[in-house]
């Protein structure tokens, strides 16, 4: 009863088990129903059960070192352990900025994990070159190039509709997303506000996609582009993989693979998050800095063979370093 008082009038002396009802209801509003039950599933299994009973005023950062050393025993990879434990820091920062928690008691301790995974796979323009000749179901391999050559993440490529292509401008406008809920398909909007996006396609591209959908469709603009679903695409790949000698990626390395293939060929990284749909282009950056490490060795590289050309050419004009070096004695 001490605890509902205290949840009714917004006091920190209610339970964490209430407080968290109260931002559950919150993000309702403002997430994804997708992203909400991920976050839902992740808080009420691994969060809940060590903090339901805890008051909010009285939770120290022992508390939460506590409850990190039962998540370090339980194995979780690291990427998992830092999004468990982003998703009670976060519930921590919606109670200092709206409900004047003096600090949050994650910030003390420090996270645990990583944020990201140690190696991003990704393959090259000719390795996908061998997998699509090995693709033998239409839509499959119409959705997987798609993917390759576009970089929409898996639910952009499944969710458009036929009508979503524009040939005269040859664009794919990502306006919507195919989310599994509660065992079905459903369409929501993009991931974010950034997500919704014309992405403009080669001329390649857009002459198979013609190609497929008047083998499909005909001219009915409203069906589904791929109307197939992520297991049936994931399956189509791993076999396509298998049958063509490459590594196992996932659907979503299709992605990593488009935008690492633009930055490789010198594409803007403004244009690249443009096209990728990322909220910055700092995003870009932080994802794909393996990349530029690369090339900072490769400047270096060109710098040499710069230098040696230009060597190699004033020694064919005969300029010696003593010619080339003006006398510091006029007379001389």
């Amino acid at each position: 009863m001490e605890s509902f008082k205290a949840q009714q009038a917004y006091s920190l002396n209610m339970t964490f088990g209430n407080f968290y009802d109260i931002y559950k209801l919150d993000m309702k509003q403002r997430l994804r129903e997708n992203t909400q039950r991920t976050k839902e599933y992740v808080i009420e299994l691994k969060i809940l059960p060590f903090f339901k009973n805890l008051k909010m005023s009285e939770i120290t950062p022992a508390h939460v070192r506590r409850w990190q050393t039962s998540i370090l025993k339980e194995g979780y990879s690291e990427t998992y352990q830092r999004m468990i434990h982003n998703q009670l820091s976060a519930i921590f920062n919606y109670a200092v900025r709206y409900y004047d928690l003096p600090r949050n008691p994650c910030t003390q301790c420090g996270p645990i994990g990583k944020g990201a995974a140690k190696e991003m796979q990704y393959i090259t323009q000719q390795e996908f070159g061998k997998l699509i000749e090995c693709l033998e179901d239409d839509i499959a391999r119409m959705a997987i190039e798609t993917m390759f050559y576009t970089g929409v993440r898996l639910g952009e490529a499944l969710a458009p509709t036929v009508g979503d292509i524009d040939f005269d401008k040859k664009t794919l406008s990502v306006t919507k997303s195919l989310q599994r809920i509660k065992g079905e398909d459903v369409i929501t909007d993009p991931k974010t506000e950034k997500s919704k996006r014309c992405i403009t396609i080669p001329r390649f591209l857009s002459d198979h996609l013609e190609e497929y959908i008047s083998k499909i469709y005909g001219n009915d603009k409203k069906n589904r582009l791929f109307p197939v679903s992520k297991y049936y695409l994931g399956r189509a790949l791993h076999k396509g993989l298998e049958a063509a000698g490459l590594k196992k990626i996932r659907l979503h390395d299709l992605r990593h693979s488009h935008i690492t293939m633009l930055l490789a060929m010198g594409t803007p990284p403004k244009v690249v998050a443009e096209r990728a749909g990322h909220e910055d282009v700092k995003t870009t950056l932080s994802i794909y800095a393996h990349l530029y490490e690369t090339q900072a060795r490769q400047v270096a590289d060109d710098l040499d063979e710069l230098v040696e050309k230009q060597n190699e050419c004033d020694d064919d004009i005969g300029i010696s370093e003593d010619r080339a070096l003006p006398s510091e004695n006029k007379e001389e």
